[in-house]
């Protein structure tokens, strides 16, 4: 999925990410997901995203619109971890983040998604620069307002993506997580019991739907 010049999204199996179980295991990464969503957390997505050498600067946004148990009853009930498979250093395009604004109300803005441009002075006076170094791993509310900035090294900067829902959220009707009959029964009980996933007997192309159409073009500053 494009997510605007030279970056992209692609979700894969979860089989064929080296480490999958360690992931899923982890103790802070469950730790969070149980502290944040209950112990009945669903992994519904997985996915690289990927700015290469040319990606331009986002305009400040979040990932979907907010359910009503964020926006009226102020609970997240999702989140997306973040793991970069390199280390990250400024020329790269890091990612942004304006904190405190998985709260805000972007309700009568396009999609519920994108703030107007007068807003985004607020979001610049918030803005926190994430330089992650391989290994680390991060946590954050896709509804938090953030951005991905200009790649201008000659180096792509991908990072994988986990997203875990709440028994009540609805992000896995936007992914197809698939697993095969034997990966299946070689997971942990605990790693099989907390993924919304379809069973097949060999990967299959995954149909992405989660698009963004507001990304596709650059920021306009």
């Amino acid at each position: 999925m494009p997510r605007g010049p030279e970056r992209f999204y692609v979700e894969v199996h979860p089989e064929r990410i080296r480490g999958f179980v360690d992931i899923a295991t982890h103790p802070w990464f469950v730790a969070v997901c149980e502290a944040v969503l209950g112990p009945d957390y669903k992994i519904v997505e997985i996915g690289f995203d990927i700015p290469f050498p040319g990606a331009a600067d986002q305009p400040w946004h979040r990932d979907f619109p907010s359910p009503a148990a964020t926006l009226e009853g102020r609970r997240l009930n999702s989140l997306a971890f973040n793991l970069t498979a390199v280390d990250t250093i400024p020329e790269m395009g890091p990612f942004e983040i304006a904190l405190g604004t998985q709260w805000d109300d972007l309700t009568g803005y396009p999609n519920e998604m994108f703030p107007p441009k007068e807003l985004w002075p607020r979001y610049r006076a918030r803005m926190v620069q994430k330089m992650p170094q391989m290994g680390d791993m991060s946590a954050r509310s896709a509804l938090t307002i953030h951005r991905g900035t200009a790649n201008r090294s000659s180096q792509s900067r991908p990072v994988l993506v986990v997203g875990v829902d709440a028994p009540d959220a609805t992000n896995a009707n936007h992914h197809d997580l698939q697993i095969t009959r034997p990966y299946a029964a070689s997971l942990p009980e605990r790693v099989l019991n907390h993924l919304t996933h379809r069973l097949v007997d060999a990967p299959e192309m995954v149909i992405q739907h989660h698009t963004i159409e507001g990304l596709l073009t650059p920021a306009e500053y």
